[in-house]
């Protein structure tokens, strides 16, 4: 999908809600640089949940691009390693399948704690990494379009 102007795209940013006081930090951040009003927000249930919703999305043709943010933790089983690993590989795949830039903000951090300390580090984190996917987003949606024309 290629927009004219930036400023008419549709984006969409869905959001896990395992640790969402952490997760929706990176929507925040995404609509630091991209208005509110070009952003559908949509919610799932995990970080699992992720590729195939913005699978969905991105298969619609609104979208000038997708972002999916999510916050994996290792609860002390080895089962997070694998849920990441899934996360990012189905969004690239969501991607590639549609044609349409599905960014990944989902984080796996080697060391989390739920404190006060680690919860506000990564609440910061997610600010920034929700900038840096509107920043890619924006950038893609530059590059395509002088690649059409």
């Amino acid at each position: 999908m290629t927009q004219a102007r930036h400023t008419q795209a549709r984006y969409a940013f869905v959001k896990a809600r395992w640790h969402a006081d952490i997760v929706d930090r990176a929507l925040d951040g995404f609509l630091e640089l991209i208005p509110a009003e070009q952003v559908d927000v949509f919610d799932v249930p995990g970080a699992f949940e992720l590729p195939l919703f913005s699978r969905d999305l991105a298969a619609t043709g609104k979208y000038a691009a997708v972002a999916a943010a999510a916050f994996v933790v290792d609860g002390g089983i080895y089962r997070h390693d694998f849920v990441a690993q899934a996360v990012v590989d189905g969004l690239m795949r969501a991607g590639m399948e549609t044609g349409v830039p599905v960014l990944s903000v989902s984080l796996t951090p080697h060391h989390y704690q739920e404190t006060d300390h680690h919860n506000g580090i990564f609440r910061a984190h997610f600010v920034e990494k929700g900038r840096e996917a509107a920043r890619a987003a924006l950038m893609i949606g530059k590059a395509r379009a002088a690649l059409a024309a």
